[in-house]
């Protein structure tokens, strides 16, 4: 599994089942995150996480780039079922596993899926 597929798989798990099993297999225990402005460690961040569960459905991502020691992701997601989010992350490992992170989420005044080969079904 590539790194990009990694993290996606474990966020996507923690946010849609509350499943943080791979989550803590790839995170860093000195984790730090950037979360709308706020620093978060690895605990906290899956307290966040957790809270979005059955409100959030991740859709697809694609990976931008992708080393040994850089991620960077973008990724759609849809809240409430109205609500669309455009979001490009930026992820550091250390020793091979999630030390840190930042994103940056926008809004989008558009459905995503409109006109593309996926719906928002394919990923609950």
């Amino acid at each position: 599994m590539t790194k990009g597929e990694a993290f996606d798989k474990a966020w996507r798990r923690a946010i849609q089942k509350g499943d943080f099993a791979l989550y803590d297999e790839i995170v860093h225990p000195d984790y730090e995150s950037v979360n709308h402005g706020v620093k978060l460690d690895k605990n906290t961040s899956k307290r966040v996480l957790l809270k979005r569960k059955g409100k959030v459905i991740m859709g697809p991502y694609e990976v931008l780039y992708e080393n040994d020691e850089f991620l960077c992701i973008q990724r759609f997601s849809r809240v409430n079922k109205y609500v669309h989010i455009s979001m490009l992350s930026g992820v550091h490992y250390k020793f091979g596993k999630v030390i840190g992170q930042q994103t940056m989420r926008e809004q989008l005044d558009y459905d995503p899926s409109e006109g593309q080969d996926w719906n928002w079904e394919d990923y609950e």
